[in-house]
């Protein structure tokens, strides 16, 4: 029987998993709810519309826990609200009000290590499987590309020593991705948590947990290139109320984190992500290089272009390329967006977790290192110098921009 998936969060991120769904034959769409009923009910429409299940609204967390039809949660609501999401589910399940098979959290798992490690410990208290939503790690470019390096390339001339990875675009949908306070941080926080597990995974060879590429020096930058300018910082008020004169975030952090391997070598990891890249939409990039080889992945040579002259004229939209920034001259298109960033197959992959037929690829501790990566980094951003890892004090450390205290 298919698995049936209830959805916490109904937003931009939601509905990209939703049209993955189309790809996955053992679950079904069954449930969505989300602080706002008008949008879980839309939500659920939209996945009805998709015919990806028979999905309904729910005006709780405990409710759809409670319905039979729901064996697993994917939790893609904002991080501010993933403690409390996490707190519901627990207690619902606990008190007897309903079963579950799985769990599956978007990224980053939260906001800072004391919230990630709260959370995580009160979600394996329920004894199921936890997983660990990175997309791009299950993109099919990535993942055959890394198989064949590994199988071809490595097996000949030796391990990689070098991964990069990139994620940039214009800046984010809502307003909360903007705030330090309620998203924990700019884009090294929202964005960062995908290239730094992506240059790991490239890293580590197939078959073999992450654990035996082990981070142990980080140095990170981050800076505000563009939205804290006072044009741009104008522009930002009027459309999502975020005031970046008084409480700006980075919206541009670049990364290198040094790895020893278990067969003694030292690898590197460099990751950059930006909110301030200008081109024609979402870029999502990275390279694997090795001592006779190399791979290189960018989902804007997509293949596929348009071109439109200055006689065509359109409303602004996101259907060519996601956060599209023009609608006229040459453009590329991504056909698939839910297949090219990976969203279909990590939601197979975890269905199938969750019914006993496949071991997780990423779990919630994946995620925890993750945060632990991503702190450290701020960490070194803010102090200037590069940092071991795990340094003394993370558990307790908030990075300057979720204070609300960083001056670029």
């Amino acid at each position: 029987m298919p698995l049936g998936v209830g959805f916490i969060g109904s937003g931009f991120n939601a509905k990209f998993h939703m049209l993955g769904w189309q790809g996955v034959r053992d679950g079904d769409v069954r449930g969505v709810w989300s602080p706002n009923r008008k949008n879980a009910d839309a939500a659920a429409a939209y996945a009805r519309s998709l015919d990806v299940g028979q999905a309904k609204g729910y005006k709780s967390i405990t409710d759809m826990v409670a319905d039979p039809a729901i064996e697993a949660i994917w939790l893609t609501g904002p991080n501010h609200a993933r403690i409390e999401n996490v707190e519901e589910i627990v207690d619902a399940v606990t008190r007897g009000k309903g079963e579950l098979k799985g769990i599956a959290v978007e990224k980053p798992l939260a906001r800072n290590v004391a919230e990630a490690k709260h959370i995580l410990k009160l979600a394996e208290s329920l004894g199921i499987p936890l997983g660990y939503l990175e997309n791009q790690v299950f993109s099919p470019q990535v993942a055959h590309g890394r198989k064949l390096l590994w199988a071809r390339g490595a097996a000949a001339t030796g391990r990689p020593y070098l991964a990069r990875a990139a994620e940039e675009h214009s800046g984010p949908h809502m307003p909360w991705f903007w705030q330090g306070k309620l998203q924990g941080g700019g884009v090294l926080n929202d964005m960062m948590c995908h290239s730094a597990l992506v240059v790991r995974h490239l890293l580590t060879k197939p078959g073999e947990p992450l654990s035996t590429v082990k981070p142990v020096r980080i140095t990170a930058h981050i800076a505000s290139l563009k939205w804290s300018r006072r044009e741009y910082a104008k522009q930002l008020l009027k459309t999502m109320k975020v005031d970046y004169a008084k409480t700006p975030s980075e919206d541009f952090a670049s990364m290198m984190i040094e790895f020893e391997t278990e067969d003694g070598h030292t690898v590197l990891g460099e990751a950059t992500t930006s909110w301030s890249f200008v081109g024609a939409g979402l870029r999502l990039s990275a390279e694997l290089l090795g001592p006779e080889y190399s791979l290189k992945w960018d989902t804007l040579e997509t293949g596929l272009n348009l071109f439109f002259s200055r006689a065509v004229k359109g409303k602004a939209g996101e259907d060519l390329v996601e956060k599209q920034n023009a609608e006229m001259g040459l453009m590329p298109v991504v056909a698939n967006e839910a297949v090219a960033y990976g969203y279909e197959a990590e939601d197979r992959h975890f269905v199938r977790v969750f019914q006993g037929k496949e071991k997780p690829i990423l779990t919630w501790r994946d995620g925890l290192e993750v945060v632990q990566m991503l702190m450290t980094a701020y960490q070194s951003a803010e102090q200037h110098k590069s940092i071991a890892f795990p340094p003394k004090g993370l558990d307790k450390f908030v990075p300057q921009v979720a204070a609300g205290t960083w001056r670029p």
